[in-house]
């Protein structure tokens, strides 16, 4: 896929070769010497008609008619050098990628160098590189007859620099294993409910296990009727497919201590139970194990990268369907917790199984939680759709989820869990816990509603519900699921210091 040489040979042929262009175009560095004369003088005349230029994400490609190896040379707009953000640099390699992936070109080189700045050094340029060339080529192809039409994409890069090779092959790699990780949670999350039950699920997770020798358990239903996890039987009673309780475990240190929880919402299919959602409402609800792939795409990474850290990864998983046996608003449950539930909302389903996740991720050792879920629609209206909500019961913990989310460029916002709004989810007169007292905050009352079963555990929830999906293309890849969050976890886990009493 990559390989790393020292120096182009401006003699051998090429189809595209990419090539960064900061602050004054006009300086394009020494490199410009080792071409022809003829290609310098063309290259000064785009330069000052603008057709090159240094403005971010602009991209250029010039064709060099012969007078050089490489056939087409692709310039990509950076900015000032100053500027330079990891988000600028990931999108225009995306952009990038796409326009040689457009000429259905198989094999491209990038002179790396001229991708370099202070604080992007050749190691971090090649990171963001191999992860925007994974995320931006990604494709969902789905269920159509295929044309016949062979499919053709780039296969290989070559990157010439003059670091040595063996950071570079390596900042490649974990760059390339962030991507195809995050492409993978998005192909979950992109598949139709009929073809991704719980089942499917559990069955994917046994091949990550596997494949990545990760402990692995999967709690069938007549395991959650003997621990008591009321909660997510609840949701499963109006199903005809089975509920899985899915856990994964990574241990990176010698004793199972200072475990991190990692727990995703796996509901397969949401009709809104009694609390029906309307036929527009209903359609994408296939989205809603947004979390759980999240979960899964994050385990991929960790088991590959092998941090010091010892992680247990918990995913209740159940579609929420309708039938004469499904429960209802006003039925009263209990969870595995021991805490009984009122339900007034057959719809706020997703906290209900995270109650029984959370209190087994704790049973299994988390001495730390993050849930992950597509939880609320008030998400979405409090912050938009290229948001995450955060809520959190530890600023400690909280500050490294959003220190490795602005790594990733996958923006959390943190919301307020006040104790008006933990009386508002314990308001009920005949339970221990309302499961949608109000629908005003609902996104906050849902992740107070959750924190009710992290208890003193350090905990924070994010709320996925709206950055999970994009509508349109985009620099790193189609419309569809974004895979959001399995970066940010990955690194969160990767980076993850103890937090002292």
């Amino acid at each position: 896929m990559f390989t790393v040489q020292n120096k182009v040979n401006w003699n051998e042929s090429l189809e595209f070769l990419m090539i960064g262009v900061y602050d004054h175009p006009n300086k394009f560095g020494d490199w410009l010497e080792e071409t022809s004369p003829n290609l310098q003088n063309q290259l000064k005349e785009l330069v000052k008609s603008g057709d090159i230029s240094a403005k971010k994400k602009s991209i250029a490609v010039v064709h060099t008619l012969g007078l050089v190896g490489p056939k087409r040379l692709l310039f990509v707009g950076l900015g000032k050098k100053k500027g330079l953000t990891k988000e600028i640099l990931r999108e225009a390699f995306g952009k990038a990628f796409q326009t040689i992936n457009k000429a259905r070109i198989t094999a491209a080189g990038i002179m790396l160098d001229t991708f370099v700045a202070e604080g992007f050094e050749p190691e971090v340029v090649c990171e963001v590189l191999s992860e925007a060339f994974a995320l931006s080529l990604y494709e969902f192809n789905g269920y159509k007859q295929k044309p016949n039409v062979p499919e053709v994409s780039i296969e290989s890069l070559t990157v010439y620099s003059s670091t040595e090779e063996n950071s570079l092959e390596e900042a490649l790699s974990v760059g390339y294993i962030y991507g195809q990780a995050t492409n993978a949670a998005r192909t979950l999350v992109n598949t139709p409910p009929n073809l991704l039950t719980s089942t499917d699920l559990a069955n994917y997770a046994k091949g990550l296990a596997e494949k990545y020798s990760l402990e692995i358990e999967i709690l069938e239903k007549e395991d959650m009727e003997r621990l008591g996890m009321g909660a997510i039987l609840a949701v499963n009673q109006g199903s005809v497919e089975p509920p899985k309780m899915i856990v994964l475990k990574y241990q990176g240190k010698p004793e199972w201590t200072d475990v991190v929880g990692l727990v995703g919402k796996g509901i397969t299919y949401d009709t809104g139970g009694y609390s029906l959602k309307p036929k527009t409402g209903m359609v994408g609800m296939k989205t809603d194990m947004g979390g759980a792939a999240a979960v899964l795409g994050a385990m991929e990474i960790i088991a590959q990268l092998k941090p010091e850290q010892n992680v247990v990864a918990v995913i209740p998983s159940t579609d929420n369907m309708v039938n004469g046996n499904a429960f209802k608003p006003d039925d009263v449950i209990t969870s595995m917790s021991g805490k009984t539930i009122e339900v007034t909302n057959t719809d706020a389903e997703g906290r209900l199984v995270l109650a029984d996740g959370i209190t087994y991720a704790k049973h299994h050792g988390a001495e730390y939680l993050v849930d992950v879920a597509t939880l609320t629609g008030g998400v979405i209206t409090a912050l938009g759709s290229d948001k995450t909500g955060a809520m959190t019961n530890n600023e400690s913990l909280y500050e490294q989820v959003l220190e490795a989310s602005m790594e990733t460029d996958e923006m959390i916002w943190l919301l307020p869990i006040t104790e008006k709004d933990k009386a508002k989810v314990r308001n009920s007169r005949i339970a221990d816990l309302n499961n949608s007292p109000t629908r005003e905050g609902h996104a906050i009352m849902g992740g107070a509603f959750i924190g009710e079963f992290a208890e003193e555990t350090p905990w924070v929830h994010l709320d996925i519900a709206g950055s999970s999906v994009i509508n349109g293309n985009h620099d790193l890849g189609p419309a569809g699921a974004t895979g959001v969050m399995v970066r940010t976890l990955a690194l969160f886990v990767e980076s993850f210091t103890k937090i002292e009493d």
